[in-house]
């Protein structure tokens, strides 16, 4: 990870908005690392207070202390929001209204976005993909279609402010295009 002035996120803020069991711990420490590395404060915003329960694939990992809660915070609390993966998480985000606010708050900010893996499911649901090109998990090929986006089966997409990835093999590229997107914001 380059450490030049440039990569600097000395200052920003990044809301990790995940439910509260089912996200993918490596989706979510990983690109969490990244922005700490850069200098950034890194936010775990969940859907209720307590604790997050991660998942490394099927199997419970680490759990994750919550920061704050999707209906404390709205979208100028963050310079950008990260929208993990694994299969619970982002299938229980979607059906939380203040999760679903803030995606499309953010999105209308133009601020970075960053969505891997099954991440995505909450973009479909708020609405926001019409017209947009991103990468997912390829089970969501077809919601992200329906939903009016283009989906490719590429390493990493950026679409605009938009950044997104498949899977944990593309953790590098995406938390590198994370906080370069961070650091130009």
């Amino acid at each position: 990870m380059a450490t030049d002035q440039s990569q600097s996120l000395t200052g920003k803020t990044v809301g990790f908005v995940m439910a509260n069991e089912g996200v993918e711990e490596v989706e979510l420490t990983r690109p969490w690392e990244a922005v700490r590395a850069a200098g950034g404060e890194p936010v775990l915003v969940a859907t209720n207070p307590g604790e997050v329960q991660a998942v490394n694939h099927l199997d419970k990992a680490d759990i994750f202390h919550v920061d704050r809660t999707t209906s404390e915070v709205e979208a100028s609390d963050f310079d950008a929001l990260v929208l993990p993966g694994g299969v619970a998480n982002p299938d229980e985000l979607r059906t939380d209204p203040a999760a679903v606010r803030l995606v499309q708050e953010f999105i209308e900010t133009g601020r970075p976005i960053a969505a891997i893996c099954h991440g995505p499911w909450t973009l479909v649901e708020a609405g926001v993909l019409k017209g947009r090109t991103l990468t997912s998990w390829p089970s969501l090929r077809t919601d992200i279609r329906n939903a009016g986006g283009t989906w490719v089966d590429e390493q990493l997409v950026i679409d605009d402010n938009l950044i997104s990835s498949r899977r944990p093999d593309d953790l590098e590229a995406f938390s590198s295009a994370l906080v370069e997107q961070v650091a130009a914001s």
